[in-house]
């Protein structure tokens, strides 16, 4: 039964692309509760979220996850199927391996592990996953979070099993993530040939100046733990498909990745005033898709960075670079959270892949981590 490996596989031969857990959480159920686990799975539009526990004391450790995968693209793209693991060259290839069906198998042979001693503690281990991690993320962790925040549940620990490794296995730990804020920019203006400028009002003439102060602007200057915020814009449109038309409006969409220094409505209100001051005609769209968070260096931390150098021989470095991740919701009923796990090169490329001797390093760092928290 404790083979990271073959768990990993069978995981890997579901065919979970989000929002669709393919059976995952159910192959996962099926481990945990001969090891005494209470399993409740709670199912919303179509994703499946799974909420494990095991005990009721303190402190309670949880690894969470998700099941979910990105679509492989063309499978004719692939040196073998996608959804058939493949061992080449101390390699296993497959959607998912690195990102992060791995580091799930590599929980649960952990946690067994573990549980073949006699635990000092009378701590609870827990596992929380989703098959919408890698989708809206609207009906997966926090959906879970609301849940045990409503019963009280509150979590000391979580390690959260994203590849955040870069060159090797260890050598990054994410103790935070930045902020993400969307907004969806419409410029209007009037409609006219371009022959006859004074009888229209051209967007894109008005809006270029207005984002080119945008992408000069310096939001904040970051600090120890987070760089500067970001500002980039992902797509701009306008026109008519015609060279002799001046168009009615000018669509951009842009994010701001933001440090702890901002909050979302002062970048708002920032953004606001710029626009306003280029004399403007626009509405504007916002969407946040997650606060920033930190784990400041402690307990959780120290004990990690230990397990990881035991194992690996090397001293992780901490950083908060990155996309979003559910550690974003978990900091609602957890402290301290972290994000730790595979190389993350090949993540969400064709023939996605894990070195398989990392597979049982990073079970090993999971239960020594495990173990210390327990029994400390």
């Amino acid at each position: 039964m404790n083979n990271p490996l073959s768990l990993c596989k069978a995981l890997l031969e579901r065919r979970s692309v989000t929002p669709d857990d393919a059976g995952c959480q159910e192959l996962i159920v099926n481990y945990l509760k001969p090891m005494g686990f209470n399993c409740e799975t709670l199912v919303s539009n179509g994703v499946a979220n799974l909420w494990a526990r095991r005990g009721t004391g303190s402190p309670l450790v949880v690894f969470a996850g998700h099941t979910d995968v990105v679509p492989p693209g063309p499978s004719e793209a692939w040196h073998s199927d996608p959804f058939i693991p493949s061992i080449r060259e101390g390699k296993l290839y497959g959607r998912g391996s690195a990102d992060m069906k791995a580091s799930l198998a590599a929980f649960i042979c952990a946690i067994e592990r573990q549980l073949t001693f006699s635990l000092k503690s009378s701590g609870s281990i827990g596992l929380l996953l989703t098959s919408d991690e890698e989708g809206p993320a609207t009906n997966g962790t926090v959906l879970l979070v609301e849940m045990l925040k409503k019963r009280n549940e509150h979590i000391d620990y979580c390690i959260v099993g994203e590849p955040t490794s870069e060159q090797q296995l260890g050598d990054t730990i994410k103790n935070g993530r930045r902020g993400s804020l969307s907004g969806y920019l419409t410029v209007h203006g009037i409609q006219g040939h371009i022959a006859y400028p004074h009888l229209a009002i051209n967007p894109i003439h008005g809006a270029v100046p207005a984002l080119a102060e945008l992408t000069r602007t310096e939001w904040d200057k970051g600090n120890d733990y987070f760089p500067p915020t970001s500002f980039q814009i992902s797509n701009i449109h306008a026109g008519t498909g015609a060279n002799n038309v001046i168009p009615d409006s000018l669509v951009a969409e842009f994010n701001f990745r933001f440090s702890p220094a901002l909050t979302p409505i002062s970048i708002k209100a920032q953004t606001e005033s710029i626009l306003n001051q280029h004399d403007l005609k626009y509405s504007l769209k916002w969407s946040l898709s997650g606060l920033p968070f930190l784990t400041p260096n402690g307990h959780l931390t120290e004990i990690l960075k230990q397990a990881i150098s035991s194992v690996t021989g090397i001293t992780p470095k901490f950083s908060t670079s990155g996309g979003t991740s559910d550690g974003r919701f978990i900091i609602d009923i957890c402290s301290q959270v972290v994000e730790f796990g595979p190389i993350n090169s090949s993540i969400h490329k064709v023939d996605e892949y894990i070195d398989i001797e990392d597979i049982e390093r990073l079970t090993e760092i999971y239960a020594k981590t495990l173990k210390v928290l327990l029994e400390d």
